[in-house]
């Protein structure tokens, strides 16, 4: 499978692809000033990442290969951490989105084995791979409208245009991405009511009991603070994170895994995401903003118009 996007080569900010010094096409990441630019690299982004995440493994071959090859269990902080450097690459990167792109295909060339249906399964089957990349969107549009403010129609294409432009970072081809929002539901309700399931995987990560250890990233006085409290934190931390989990993600993907989700349980998400709308906007851009983030803003206001 070749890398970018296989409908010709563009130029410019808004998508497309650049010729590197090799003479093959490289995809270019979501323009600056766009929908992802300005909400990726928020911190509310935090706390849609995990349901994203508990979708993919909802579908078989996914949560296998992530329950035999994934050390989520033994490192999840550190997973987490290159997860998230991963995906601001994506967007903030400039030239270093493809060749994260590139990593992360030959990081999953080897990964493969049998589900728990028996069958074969191979990290880099385009129908597996375009799945981990095509529950962002409506993740990120279900976790927008709570969080920030719902999208406009124009917002939305926008949103959905620039996620098919991570999914030409990532090497997936045009043909294996649902092209227009219009082709996108189809395509997601189906893998929803005919794939997902809520797996060992999906139980695990949603479990309050889970032997999650304690944090080892971050600042240090926050470490050395936490790890003899931990014992009493991981199950209040292991719940809210289930809490968010469950809400943040879409209500049809919600239903299709079977989770429980209340009306008591919906009022108290929105009231926390009530608070957080109010909040994060009046922060300090060092607090509002992740790190890769931050810096990218700071050279594209330096860079000459």
């Amino acid at each position: 499978m070749t890398t970018g996007n296989e409908t010709g080569t563009a130029t410019g900010t808004d998508g497309g692809a650049r010729t590197a010094a090799g003479g093959h096409d490289e995809p270019l990441p979501p323009p600056v000033g766009g929908v992802l630019w300005s909400v990726a690299g928020d911190v509310r982004a935090l706390l849609m990442l995990p349901a994203a995440l508990t979708m993919q493994v909802a579908r078989p071959a996914i949560g296998a290969g992530v329950d035999e090859h994934s050390v989520f269990r033994t490192d999840p902080w550190g997973r987490g951490e290159r997860s998230l450097r991963s995906v601001q690459l994506w967007v903030y990167g400039g030239d270093e989105a493809a060749a994260e792109g590139r990593r992360l295909r030959r990081l999953h060339r080897d990964i493969q084995g049998t589900d728990a249906h028996g069958r074969r399964y191979h990290a880099l089957t385009p129908a597996h791979y375009a799945w981990v990349h095509a529950t962002g969107y409506p993740v990120y549009r279900h976790g927008l409208a709570l969080l920030h403010r719902p999208l406009t129609e124009a917002q939305d294409r926008r949103l959905y245009a620039e996620w098919l432009q991570v999914g030409r970072i990532l090497g997936i081809h045009d043909r294996d991405m649902p092209q227009t929002v219009e082709e996108f539901w189809p395509y997601y309700r189906k893998v929803l009511a005919e794939e997902l399931e809520a797996n060992d995987v999906v139980r695990e990560l949603l479990d309050p009991d889970a032997p999650v250890p304690a944090p080892d990233r971050g600042p240090l006085l926050l470490r050395l603070a936490l790890r003899p409290l931990w014992p009493l934190l991981r199950r209040p931390f292991q719940k809210a994170r289930a809490f968010l989990t469950t809400g943040l993600m879409p209500p049809d993907a919600r239903a299709a895994l079977g989770l429980e989700w209340t009306p008591e349980q919906e009022r108290r998400l929105r009231r926390l995401a009530r608070a957080l709308r109010l909040v994060v906007p009046v922060l300090p851009e060092r607090l509002r903003y992740l790190p890769l983030a931050r810096e990218a803003r700071k050279a594209a206001r330096r860079a000459p118009r």
